[in-house]
């Protein structure tokens, strides 16, 4: 199943896609849909009676109660940033304030001058869950979609605490889609290609497979610490080819392309604009 959030009027709407056409859902978005107990019934019973071109995409959740990231996750970008594998998951926190939708632009806060891309698989929970074992933590997964958790490298390292380079308002793209374990490869442990590229030139590419820790071991890290709810999400984590490990380190300017895209659930399409003071 495909989920999405569309704007219709001066709000937004849970749809299910098929094909070309959705079905328009009793929900204001795939947040609250998730928030149902029955939200797959109900999903599935709904007749896509209407043409999906050109509608206008919202963060996937607009405002989830939780956004929680994952740093230094994918093997390959731990070598590159010159670090050891990690015992345990590292985490940090991102707010809504920070999402945009996956066609919307990415706004560069003028206070930065080092605002870089990370190209991420997103994990939305589909249902609550606390101190979860693997196998309540695999049913929580209600699917997956795409993030780029852009960062403003210069605030991140101003201090030993990420968040503040992390959460910068309109600067993280999320969706188009959210699209349910079974159909994928790998179902919650999907077995995807990721890719990121900015103005045409590609920057990233990894499998999802190169995850130090997969989204089933994320969701019962996490649900350790705290109660996960319907859609709450958690970023997995980026691979290698950052702007920032480049050398000379490059960064998103204004009217830079960033392009973000996973097999299977969709691609964000973003241009960077500079914030107007």
């Amino acid at each position: 199943m495909k989920l999405a959030t569309i704007r219709i009027g001066d709000g937004t709407r849970a749809v299910r896609v098929e094909g070309s056409r959705y079905a328009e859902l009793d929900a204001p978005d795939v947040g609250g849909l998730l928030a149902r107990e029955d939200w797959r019934t109900a999903a599935e019973a709904a007749e896509a009676d209407r043409p999906l071109a050109d509608v206008d995409y919202a963060p996937l959740v607009p405002r989830p109660g939780k956004i929680l990231c994952v740093g230094l996750n994918y093997r390959n970008h731990i070598l590159e940033m010159g670090r050891e594998l990690p015992q345990y998951p590292t985490l940090f926190a991102k707010f809504p304030e920070a999402l945009v939708g996956p066609y919307d632009p990415v706004v560069l806060p003028p206070e930065s001058t080092a605002v870089d891309w990370e190209a991420e698989l997103a994990i939305v929970i589909g249902r609550t869950v606390r101190r979860a074992d693997a196998a309540e933590a695999e049913a929580a997964i209600a699917g997956f979609s795409v993030l780029n958790d852009v960062t403003a490298r210069d605030w991140q390292y101003r201090t030993p605490q990420w968040l503040q380079g992390k959460t910068f308002e309109a600067t993280t793209p999320f969706g188009p889609f959210l699209v349910t374990p079974d159909e994928l490869p790998g179902g919650t442990s999907p077995a995807l290609t990721l890719t990121c590229s900015v103005d045409g030139e590609a920057m990233q590419k990894a499998d999802t497979g190169d995850l130090v820790f997969g989204p089933v071991e994320l969701v019962r890290y996490a649900s350790t610490i705290l109660t996960l709810n319907p859609g709450d999400v958690i970023a997995t984590g980026t691979p290698g080819g950052v702007g920032h490990a480049r050398k000379p380190p490059r960064y998103l300017t204004d009217g830079s392309r960033l392009v973000t895209e996973i097999d299977h659930l969709g691609r964000l399409e973003n241009t960077a604009r500079t914030e107007l003071g």
